[in-house]
């Protein structure tokens, strides 16, 4: 089992709480299809997945502020504010992002499974 799916499995057991939004439950949606997911995830598990988030973590609005911290890629400041207006870190593979580890709480999912143990 990989990282992120440990990840999962820690949340599900209840380790940890997770926010998301809509703009992020699309993005979700979204990641799931690529082609290099659909190798490890089917398109059933796909859908599964995101109806258990959905249902299981905390949902908020998608914030309209601008994060304090901006990444290069401004397709991932929704995270950013999202992570700023819930004080949560952001757990992601994203190099965009994990680029931005010494000005926001972001780790990569082998990382973040680290501070759990």
């Amino acid at each position: 089992m990989g990282s992120p799916a440990r990840v999962l499995r820690f949340w599900i057991d209840g380790a940890f709480e997770v926010f998301v939004s809509v703009e992020l439950l699309t993005e979700l949606e979204r990641a799931l299809a690529y082609p290099k997911l659909r190798k490890r995830i089917e398109p059933d598990q796909a859908v599964q997945l995101v109806e258990l988030v959905r249902r299981e973590a905390f949902m908020i609005d998608d914030p309209k502020v601008s994060p304090r911290v901006r990444s290069i890629d401004a397709n991932d400041d929704y995270l950013i504010d999202l992570g700023e207006a819930t004080h949560a870190v952001i757990v992601s593979g994203d190099r965009h992002l994990l680029d931005l580890a010494d000005q926001i709480p972001v780790y990569a999912p082998s990382a973040f499974l680290e501070l759990l143990a």
